[in-house]
């Protein structure tokens, strides 16, 4: 599929909540468009907060009250019972840089209307739920322009500490509280008291499109170790430095890059996942031999086993880098966690639901990590994915069709009913 062939949402040919669903998906599309047919709109930039106060108005139109807490994090909160917990259900509006459409803004606009649908259902039935009900858009989950990762969600999680994410800074030197200040994006808000998460996403892969699924039910992640690296050299001149005499830094760190494809290439096939997805070479001028370079390097692994297997091997790459380019490589952080599992009895409950709808629906795991992974250590959660076509993320490709999206926002709609009604609360003795 080129760039130029996704195609845009059509709600001409749906009614009702699923035609407005589509419609604001098409608005949302608009932030931060890219001219072959993306989005750019990295945590705390200008696209960014557009899109927060376009979020803000949607859903304070529909009644709901909207907070920022101080990790950014943006909560739009329905309280029909004065008191009790929250079913949270959301996902992340950040993008990569020249990324797709779905990624993440899919799940928070589909938590959006799912909320939107229930609030008019008790309304309309005189109805009160057991539970609240939070749609959350988080701060910086994709983290490309800070890091970590899912970065608003491991704040609320108490997984990271909020003075280390607020002090975070991007390439140019711009902290994460300047950032927020900047989008409009801080309060003061504690956040909700969560009693149950929910989420959907893209799968961010080919299996459910090859094997005809239309919901996937996530059953546990993938593990995953990333880390930092700085590879020291010394500065020299390009042209008349010997070649015996080099300490070329960009030498290790291509080395290293290999390294990392090497290891995931001595596993089976699929088993092993690895990638270098960013560097910085300094002083990263023509003539010059870089002295310094940091490179961001990720290994991930359904078993836990072959994870730390592969782990092992890099790390002893890295002697052996070292005395073949000259260099020193100082591991300056890192960010892993395990496999561990979703929720059984929300896995069943998503599967249960797929059924009642006649999708057809799949056990899956996530490679990826998001942010109902930090949540599902904290509350039961129910993660669900759609397909994506060509299983392409991360790239102008991304597509997933009106159908699915569609059918995705119906399952998400009746699993947060079932959440907030309590059907997942363990019985009374």
């Amino acid at each position: 599929m080129g760039n130029d062939a996704v195609p845009n949402p059509d709600p001409s040919t749906y009614e009702g909540r699923d035609a407005a669903f589509l419609q604001d998906f098409a608005t949302l599309s608009t932030f931060g468009a890219t001219p072959r047919g993306g989005v750019e709109r990295q945590a705390g930039s200008p696209a960014d907060g557009e899109q927060r106060a376009w979020l803000t108005d949607l859903l304070t139109a529909q009644g709901f009250t909207v907070h920022f807490d101080r990790a950014g994090n943006q909560f739009g909160l329905l309280e029909l019972v004065p008191g009790a917990p929250f079913v949270l259900v959301g996902s992340h509006l950040d993008s990569q840089p020249t990324a797709g459409r779905y990624d993440g803004a899919f799940g928070v606009l589909a938590a959006a209307h799912a909320a939107f649908t229930l609030a008019e259902e008790w309304r309309a039935a005189g109805a009160v739920p057991r539970y609240n009900l939070a749609v959350v858009n988080w701060f910086n989950e994709e983290g490309s322009r800070f890091k970590p990762s899912m970065m608003g969600s491991s704040v609320f999680t108490g997984k990271l500490a909020l003075e280390d994410a607020l002090a975070t800074t991007d390439p140019a030197g711009i902290a994460v509280r300047e950032a927020l200040a900047a989008t409009a994006s801080s309060g003061t808000f504690g956040g909700p008291d969560p009693a149950y998460y929910a989420e959907i996403h893209i799968e961010q892969g080919r299996g459910m499109e090859r094997d005809g699924v239309a919901i996937g039910a996530v059953a546990s992640n993938w593990a995953a170790n990333k880390y930092e690296f700085v590879i020291h050299g010394e500065q020299s001149h390009t042209g008349s430095t010997v070649m015996a005499d080099r300490q070329d830094a960009l030498l290790g760190a291509s080395l290293l890059v290999v390294a990392a494809r090497d290891v995931a290439d001595a596993f089976p096939a699929g088993a092993v996942h690895t990638s270098v997805g960013e560097l910085h070479v300094y002083p990263n001028s023509p003539v010059v031999v870089a002295s310094r370079v940091s490179l961001l390097l990720d290994l991930r692994s359904a078993d836990e086993e072959l994870l730390a297997a592969a782990d092992r091997q890099l790390h002893e790459q890295l002697r052996v880098i070292e005395e073949r380019a000259r260099v020193r490589i100082e591991k300056t952080g890192s960010h892993c966690w395990p496999v561990t599992p979703y929720q059984p009895a929300g896995v069943e409950l998503a599967e249960k639901i797929a059924a009642n709808r006649g999708l057809k629906h799949a056990r899956v795991q996530t490679i990826a990590g998001h942010d109902s992974t930090n949540m599902k250590d904290v509350v039961p959660t129910v993660m669900l994915f759609v397909p994506s076509v060509e299983g392409i993320s991360h790239n102008e490709h991304e597509y997933t069709t009106d159908e699915d999206i569609v059918n995705g926002l119906h399952v998400l709609t009746d699993t947060v009913r079932a959440l907030c009604l309590g059907e997942l609360d363990e019985p009374t003795k």
